[in-house]
């Protein structure tokens, strides 16, 4: 769930989730067509394959990521996070 995210960011930032970083598993499109459901809706409901998100700085999130894999972890970087003004935010460009 995207609130989940902003609810740990500090104000004026939003994370920016691309939903092409990553396979999703089949079984979300399956769930996704059988259920007629929004995009928005899918990743509000279910994770679509993203167990875990770890916010690091950009500086350190190849080394981040090369010790979650080196530890038996699927790692990624899927978004970065942006200033705003207001509250945080999630954006999943899809």
């Amino acid at each position: 769930d995207p609130r989940q995210i902003a609810r740990v960011m500090p104000a004026n930032t939003r994370a920016v989730i691309d939903a092409h970083s990553w396979k999703r598993p089949a079984i979300f499109d399956w769930l996704q067509e059988r259920g007629n459901i929004e995009d928005a809706e899918m990743f509000r409901t279910f994770n679509c394959g993203i167990g875990m998100v770890i916010a690091v700085p950009a500086t350190l999130a190849d080394q981040a990521c090369d010790v979650l894999r080196d530890n038996g972890e699927d790692a990624r970087v899927i978004g970065t996070v942006e200033s705003q003004s207001g509250p945080s935010d999630v954006d999943i460009r899809i």
